[in-house]
Formats: structure tokens, C-alpha cells, sequence
């Protein structure tokens, strides 16, 4: 199996990425001093340049793997080494936020999950290279280009300030509202 059987795939994700893309500069210009004016912070400005990458990491991956001949492990190297160094990048820029603390924990996850993927992602490619009829790290490149999708419309999201809903939260705030709920008495008295 090669990265030729995955043509179809590769092509609608070319699209979808594309239109992500645009996307992500159309939500940046609506709200640009939150992200890239001078009154913004560093967490955001790093949240849409991950968006970015995200975004850009599917669509390097899905456009070599088009190209007649070409394996798309190859660019998944390298494009996984320019992501872990783009992190490595945002840590540093994030840092003097959080000395002062003025960055939480919670405001680096989704590095975290891209830091996960580029992992995934060069290790795949490095085996996809080695072994380009192993179907496993093809398969795990097209996943990992869905998950970078995820991880990017979920950045982009939170980027023009639409509301998070989180599972434990809404549990949470049922459960506080059945309890608070008045007591109706189902008795009958007839």
C-alpha cells in the first residue's frame, strides 16, 4: 500500500484544508485586535498561529502525497521536525507570560496535542519511509491529518470567542440544577 491508494483521501483533504485556511484569516480579521493587535496577548496570538499550523501541517502532508511518485512520509518528517520546533518556539514565547502568571497550565493543552501529533507524525513517517507498503503508518498519517483538522477548527473556535462546552461542566451544572430545582409533591389526595 502506498501513499497512491490514499489519492481520494489526500485530495478532499487538500480542499478541506484549503478552505480551513481561509477560513481561520477570515475569523482572524473579524475579531484582529484580540489576536494581533497591540492589546493582545501572547496566548492568543501562539492560539492562532497553532491554528495555522494545524491547518498547514494536514495540507503539506495531503498535497505531497498527490504528487505522482512522491511518498508523502517524507514531507510528514519534516513538516513533524518544523512543528516541534514551532513549539519549542511558542514555549519560549509563552514563558515570560508565565513567570508572571499571567499563562495557566490549561492555556498550553492544545500545544500539548500538537505536540502529540508531530511525534506520531514523524515517527510514521520515518516508518512509512522505511517500509512504504506498511499500511499502518499511512493509515496513522490520515488520521493524524483529521486530527490536525480537529485540533484547528477547536483553536479557531475559541479564537473568535465562541462558547466552550466542556462534559464535566455541564454534568456539573444539571446536576446543581436538579438539586436546586423545587420539590413538586406527586401525591395524590383524590
Amino acid at each position: 500500500m502506498t501513499t497512491a491508494s490514499a489519492h481520494e483521501f489526500f485530495a478532499a483533504c487538500a480542499s478541506v484544508a484549503g478552505a480551513l485556511i481561509g477560513l481561520l484569516f477570515v475569523a482572524i480579521s473579524v475579531a484582529p485586535e484580540r489576536i494581533l493587535g497591540p492589546e493582545a496577548s501572547d496566548v492568543h496570538g501562539v492560539r492562532a498561529a497553532a491554528t495555522l499550523t494545524a491547518f498547514t501541517n494536514a495540507l503539506i502532508v495531503v498535497l505531497f502525497g498527490l504528487i505522482p511518485g512522491f511518498d508523502a512520509g517524507d514531507a510528514a518528517v519534516v513538516i513533524a521536525i518544523i512543528g516541534l520546533l514551532f513549539i519549542g518556539g511558542a514555549l519560549l514565547r509563552l514563558l515570560p507570560g508565565w513567570r508572571a502568571g499571567e499563562v495557566r497550565l490549561l492555556d498550553l493543552t492544545f500545544l500539548a496535542g500538537l505536540l502529540v501529533v508531530f511525534v506520531i507524525q514523524l515517527i510514521a513517517g520515518i516508518g512509512l519511509d522505511r517500509h512504504p507498503a506498511d499500511r499502518g503508518d499511512l493509515q496513522t498519517l490520515c488520521v493524524l491529518v483529521i486530527v490536525c483538522f480537529l485540533i484547528g477548527i477547536e483553536r479557531a473556535w475559541g479564537l473568535v470567542g465562541g462558547p466552550s462546552v466542556r462534559l464535566h461542566r455541564e454534568l456539573f451544572m444539571q446536576v446543581a440544577k436538579h438539586r436546586d430545582s423545587p420539590k413538586v409533591d406527586r401525591t395524590d389526595d383524590g
